[in-house]
């Protein structure tokens, strides 16, 4: 399926369904298990913190799973098979977590395996989707597109969180492998009941073509496009800004502003809101491919300041004290997130088919895959460096405001950063450098 004749909108909301098929499994592993391992088993938080900081470094390995799927010409084997290995790892996490109690070494070695295949199967099915939307999906099309999987996913974690919390109640060992089992099971199925037919027959490629080259020189000559290796750092420090104030947002609110548990969750929901509207501004805006402001680059720009205001003004708020407007600026937080994250998307779908190769041969996976790992590892890295930063900027000023705005800040000079790089993205380079001589250690 060609970007000329595109997908229409029932094949989008369908490859939408694989986002929130994956988005149930991940949910279940990333949430749920990890409140059971802490409160109904009573073990170290940091068993869970661990496995997913598991599963977030094997994303590292996105790039051999699209270059992979760039040899077979086809999408759908990886998206089915990642899917798979994705669904077993939600089953034997499940059985992991109920092991590990009575048999430590068998529960812990059950559990690693586990997210370690949680990680690939979320890497190789979501790598490989990205691409199919990227090839199938026409340009003026590609903001809206991203922002219905992305919301589609979203509704896998919102559905599947409080239904299986509902079936674990009261709770048990057997209850948790059943509604696990469950999960996987049903999430399988639709994602691959979503799939059919989507892609057509393989491509053999052109005639004559030569043998495919080896992946680490494939790497090499994604890593060489200099397009590609700003984008990779945009996505890096954009996503770890992003992901950098998840920790510390509500602790902030409760700490500075003496905010209950009860109303700093309401102003995550206040965030997730405004993430939602901006992800749904970029889709109406941008749907129709025509003006100035239905430019991708123009909105991931303006997200990334934007978010860079918002983390200034929630830095200022606590040092003006409990009058502050914090819930709107956590709202335009949220709000300029959604708008550079799904401009951002759209972009890296435009972006995959860029740059050319030899002998015909696919990029697309490769340079999604690189991007994926990218944000993966940004996200692992996030989370803990804000929370481990606060800790240091408290140990540096001794007090709150100051230790929370110093890391505020920083997100927003991150944010500033990246705003840069997104402005050069998708415009011709001055000079064409040949590819040979180039190396991964090259400047962005």
């Amino acid at each position: 399926m060609s970007a000329r004749s595109g997908f229409g909108w029932g094949t989008i909301l369908r490859l939408g369904l694989v986002q929130t098929a994956l988005g149930a499994i991940v949910v279940l592993i990333t949430s749920t298990l990890n409140r059971v391992m802490v409160v109904e088993l009573a073990l170290p938080a940091a068993l869970p913190g661990g496995l997913v900081a598991l599963h977030y470094a094997v994303q590292a390995l996105r790039p051999r799973w699209g270059y992979g799927s760039d040899l077979g010409r086809r999408r759908t084997p990886w998206i089915v098979g990642g899917m798979a290995l994705l669904a077993l790892g939600g089953v034997g996490a499940a059985l992991g977590t109920v092991l590990v109690a009575g048999q430590p070494a068998a529960g812990f070695a059950l559990l690693v395996a586990s997210f370690l295949a949680v990680g690939i199967g979320v890497g190789a099915a979501g790598t490989s989707l990205l691409v199919l939307l990227s090839t199938g999906v026409a340009p003026h099309r590609r903001g809206a597109a991203a922002t219905i999987v992305w919301i589609m996913m979203i509704a896998g974690f919102v559905v599947t969180a409080p239904t299986a919390g509902h079936l674990l109640d009261p709770f048990s060992a057997a209850r948790l492998v059943a509604v696990s089992g469950g999960v996987s099971g049903i999430a399988f199925l639709v994602a691959v009941a979503a799939l059919w037919r989507v892609e057509p027959a393989r491509d053999p490629g052109p005639a004559g073509s030569a043998p495919a080259r080896p992946f680490a020189r494939v790497l090499a000559e994604v890593w060489a496009e200099p397009q590609a290796r700003r984008f990779t750092v945009f996505v890096f420090l954009a996503m770890l800004a992003y992901s950098a104030q998840e920790l510390i947002l509500e602790p902030f609110a409760g700490l500075v502003f003496a905010w209950s548990p009860g109303a700093t969750t309401k102003l995550s929901g206040v965030q997730n809101g405004g993430v939602l509207a901006g992800m749904v501004l970029v889709a109406l805006v941008t749907a129709n491919g025509r003006g100035r402001l239905a430019s991708l680059r123009l909105w991931t720009v303006a997200g990334c300041l934007g978010s860079a205001a918002a983390l200034a003004a929630i830095a200022a708020c606590g040092f003006a004290g409990p009058e502050a407007p914090l819930r709107p600026c956590v709202a335009g937080l949220g709000l300029f997130n959604g708008i550079f994250a799904v401009a951002a998307i759209g972009q890296m779908m435009a972006l995959a088919g860029t740059g050319g190769a030899p002998d015909g041969e696919s990029r697309h996976g490769t340079r999604m895959g690189v991007w994926g790992a990218a944000q993966g590892l940004a996200f692992g890295l996030g989370g803990f460096l804000g929370a481990a930063g606060v800790d240091l900027a408290r140990l540096a000023f001794g007090t709150v405001v100051p230790a929370y705005a110093a890391v505020f800040l920083a997100e927003a000079a991150l944010f500033l950063v990246a705003a840069g790089l997104a402005a050069r993205i998708g415009r011709p380079d001055r000079a064409v450098r040949p590819a040979a001589g180039l190396t991964m250690r090259h400047a962005v």
